[in-house]
């Protein structure tokens, strides 16, 4: 998800706005009641109700979000392999048919154009960006396919493709009520075609939640028929349609960058704790020599999780102390609702990232004690 700031800080968008772009359930989300707001462009639902109510739905049941303004680009032809090993900082040649792998495309001085995930296909491999940097990786892409060194295509799926997820600790007892896919056999970042309540889909076990969950691709003219199966079978599991402010609030608790806030292009993956996304060892590709400088002598800065220990909430961009100096700021914070502490991740210097010390973060020009604490806030009870 890409997004400055709080989403749920965003003006609300009037009904009937023509400026901006529309998932293939806008009307959906118009008919329950959200509270739709401008996001990358697009006209999406921040809320239905409460973002408190549809956080916990995720933590406690299922929640249902429209993801359908991601980018979906995929790459096909002879040596869609090598271009997109080139192209990427993981190592998709390690992937399973199915499989998928975190990754990022980034700049030659290793700043990140955008964070995104791969998905070996059957006839290629499945790129699922940010919408706000769906142009970037577009541009990117087809910038180094422009060199002519690989036989290799892209294709830009995007609007012909609809996402819908199911979020939560029930999301798989719900989809096993629509789908015959044996759901026990697919693992975590893992994929397979199959039916859902008669709609041919790519059925992805990945999420932005730090839940178990899924991801449904879909062709966006049946958009409107799986979400309306979903929320129909969804009832009988506490399932609520969710917005995009749950889905910030879910993803901070998950400790998972948000491109623009802890990404972008000045920084890098070491920066943000995910050096082990970068697969030095696979050969030449696309920021290799800058990242594996970073990576021989160490980061400048670090991202480091931080817990209020005094009564304030930190939001993006705000200072942070060190010892009464300026030394980083907020990246993003919120009152944790899993948790209920006043939680952020923010950037310091690598020297002074340091868990269990203490920090302090600048709210309304009065300093307010933090403690750095370890990444990420909240995991998911394991089956026991």
């Amino acid at each position: 998800m890409t997004t400055v700031g709080d989403p749920a800080g965003a003006p609300a968008v009037a009904p009937g706005h023509t400026d901006l772009l529309r998932t293939p359930l806008y009307d959906a989300h118009v008919a329950l009641g959200a509270r739709m707001v401008e996001f990358a462009g697009y006209a999406m639902p921040v809320q239905y109700a409460s973002i408190l109510d549809e956080h916990r739905t995720v933590r406690g049941a299922v929640g249902l979000f429209d993801l359908s303004h991601m980018g979906e680009l995929h790459v096909g032809g002879p040596e869609a392999l090598a271009f997109t090993r080139y192209a990427v900082i993981s190592d998709p040649g390690t992937l399973e048919p199915g499989q998928a792998q975190y990754s990022m495309l980034c700049t030659e001085q290793g700043g990140v154009i955008d964070d995104l995930i791969v998905y070996r296909a059957d006839d290629g491999y499945l790129l699922v960006c940010n919408a706000g940097n769906r142009d970037a990786a577009v541009a990117q892409l087809g910038a180094l396919l422009e060199r002519g060194d690989f036989d290799a295509r892209l294709d830009d799926r995007s609007d012909r493709t609809a996402l819908i997820a199911p979020q939560g600790p029930r999301a798989a007892e719900l989809l096993a009520t629509l789908t015959d896919l044996d759901l026990a056999t697919l693992g975590n970042y893992r994929s397979a075609r199959a039916t859902v309540a008669g709609v041919e889909c790519l059925v992805a076990r990945t999420g932005y939640t730090g839940e178990d969950g899924f991801e449904l691709f879909c062709d966006a003219r049946h958009a409107r028929r799986l979400w309306d199966a979903l929320l129909a079978a969804g009832t009988a599991y506490g399932l609520k349609p969710c917005g995009l402010g749950a889905r910030d609030t879910l993803r901070l608790e998950a400790g998972m960058p948000l491109y623009g806030n802890e990404l972008g292009r000045d920084g890098n993956p070491y920066e943000a704790n995910l050096g082990r996304v970068v697969k030095l060892d696979k050969g030449e590709f696309v920021g290799r020599a800058a990242l594996q400088q970073v990576q021989q002598a160490g980061p400048r800065r670090k991202l480091v999780g931080l817990v209020m220990r005094d009564n304030a909430i930190p939001r993006h961009g705000y200072p942070v102390r060190v010892d009464g100096r300026d030394s980083g700021e907020v990246t993003s914070g919120t009152l944790s609702p899993t948790l209920g502490q006043k939680i952020a991740m923010a950037y310091l210097p690598a020297e002074q990232a340091e868990l269990g010390a203490e920090v302090e973060v600048i709210v309304r020009e009065r300093p307010f004690r933090a403690e750095q604490v370890k990444l990420p806030f909240y995991r998911r009870p394991r089956p026991t």
